[in-house]
C-alpha cells in the first residue's frame, strides 16, 4: 500500500513537472493563433487554448525536449518588443504602399542561427515572419540558416541591419526560454561580435 502511494506520488510529480516544461510551448501556440487571427480577446485565447491542446495531444508529433527554464522578465521584454515591432512593420509596410516614392528593392537574405536547438529556431522563424515586411521562405536544418524574404533592402548595410534583427529575436528568445547552457552560448557570440567590430573599427582608423 505504501509502494503504490509512493508511487502515485512520484507519477503525479512528474505529470506536473512535463505540465511546467511544456506550459511555455503550449502559450507559444497560443499566442500564434491570436496573432492570426489579429484577434486578442478572451475567445481567441480560448479558442486557442483549444487547438493548441488538440494538437499537442491529438497529432503525434516528436516530443519537444524544453529547457524547462522560464525567466519572466526577458518573457515580458519579448512580449513588449515584439507588439512595437508589429506595429512599426505594420505602418512602415503601409507608408511603403502609399508613398509616391519608389517602393525599396527587396531580396532574399541568409540568417545563420547561432543555436543550434530546432525549437529555438522555429520560434525564432515564426517570430520574424509574422513581423510585417519579412518572411521565412525556407530552412536549412543541417546547416541551422534561415532565409528570409525581406523589404525595404537599399544596400548591403541594410541586409547586414536585417540580418542582425533577425539574431536579436533568437536571442531574446534564448533568455527568456531557453537553457543556461544557450544563454552562454549567445553571451560568447556576441561578445565575438564586440571584438571583431572593435577590430574592423581599428583596422578603417588606420
Amino acid at each position: 500500500m505504501t509502494t503504490t502511494v509512493a508511487d502515485r506520488r512520484t507519477a503525479r510529480r512528474s505529470a506536473l513537472v512535463r505540465a511546467w516544461r511544456q506550459l511555455p510551448f503550449l502559450l507559444w501556440l497560443v499566442a500564434v493563433w491570436m496573432l492570426l487571427w489579429g484577434q486578442f480577446t478572451l475567445l481567441a485565447f480560448l479558442t486557442g487554448l483549444v487547438v493548441a491542446v488538440f494538437v499537442t495531444r491529438v497529432f503525434r508529433l516528436p516530443a519537444v525536449e524544453l529547457s524547462g527554464r522560464v525567466n519572466l522578465w526577458y518573457g515580458a521584454i519579448f512580449i513588449l518588443t515584439f507588439l512595437a515591432a508589429l506595429v512599426r512593420g505594420s505602418l512602415t509596410v503601409a507608408w511603403q504602399v502609399i508613398s509616391p516614392r519608389p517602393v525599396p528593392s527587396s531580396a532574399i537574405i541568409a540568417v545563420p542561427s547561432v543555436v543550434a536547438d530546432d525549437l529555438i529556431m522555429t520560434h525564432t522563424a515564426i517570430t520574424a515572419s509574422l513581423i510585417p515586411g519579412s518572411l521565412v521562405i525556407d530552412i536549412d536544418r543541417d546547416r541551422r540558416v534561415m532565409y528570409l524574404h525581406v523589404l525595404g533592402v537599399r544596400n548591403l548595410t541594410d541586409v547586414e541591419h536585417q540580418r542582425e534583427h533577425v539574431l536579436v529575436w533568437e536571442r531574446r528568445i534564448v533568455r527568456a526560454v531557453g537553457s543556461r547552457a544557450q544563454v552562454a552560448q549567445i553571451r560568447e557570440a556576441e561578445r565575438e561580435a564586440k571584438h571583431a567590430a572593435r577590430q574592423a573599427k581599428d583596422r578603417e582608423g588606420r
